[in-house]
């Protein structure tokens, strides 16, 4: 799909599609947002967080960004894209449920196994972000066995660090506060591409599970 797709789907949008939700678009645009779930998920074009939750205008809270990372809090006044929408969904929109969701085939966990790609000085900032991934990497890699596949290895690596971003997300003072409250709950997924399948970490078995 190009850019003139992209121009006639929204068109197509404007004229069919719009009008099954123009009511709630009205609502919403009227008395303000009221999401209850914040889901943290991955740029990755094949992970559409509406789509795979068959949920609506209104309903998530949404960040994107390679690899669903989370970087711990760092009190400063830089710039911190996902710092501010977590503070912001926690503190103003306060809701509920944080989803973090990571997904098979995840080209940011692949690529903490090939470095060399990452030597081109274009890529620096994606070389700094990925450096968040390195925890679930090395625990991997110390793990398992040495003859499993490449495919295992980078399924294991999706699900450690999505539970890895859930230890960095309590670093933030008013996502940890409000969890201490039984405010805010804290949820670990893995997307499956292939299948559509969604697994959750269940803290009871230690292991991820269907969500049904």
């Amino acid at each position: 799909m190009n850019i003139h797709a992209i121009v006639e789907g929204s068109e197509v949008f404007k004229k069919d599609r719009f009008k099954e939700y123009e009511h709630k678009f009205e609502k919403l645009a009227r008395e303000g947002q009221n999401p209850k779930i914040l889901f943290i998920g991955c740029s990755d074009s094949r992970v559409l967080p509406n789509l795979i939750t068959n949920s609506g205008p209104g309903d998530l809270f949404v960040i994107r960004n390679i690899g669903n990372f989370v970087a711990p809090y760092k009190p400063d006044e830089d710039f911190h894209s996902t710092a501010a929408a977590i503070e912001y969904a926690v503190s103003v929109l306060e809701v509920e449920d944080i989803i973090v969701c990571g997904h098979s085939h995840c080209g940011a966990i692949s690529a903490l196994y090939k470095p060399e790609k990452l030597k081109s000085p274009s890529m620096v900032h994606v070389k700094s972000w990925l450096s968040l991934g390195e925890e679930a990497k090395n625990f991997v890699i110390n793990a398992l066995p040495q003859d499993c596949s490449k495919e295992d290895i980078y399924n294991v690596t999706e699900k450690v660090s999505v539970l890895l971003q859930l230890d960095n997300l309590l670093t933030y003072p008013a996502v940890k506060k409000r969890v201490g409250e039984k405010k805010l709950y804290l949820n670990a997924w893995h997307y499956d591409i292939e299948n559509g399948e969604i697994t959750h970490y269940d803290s009871h078995h230690q292991e991820f599970l269907p969500l049904n």
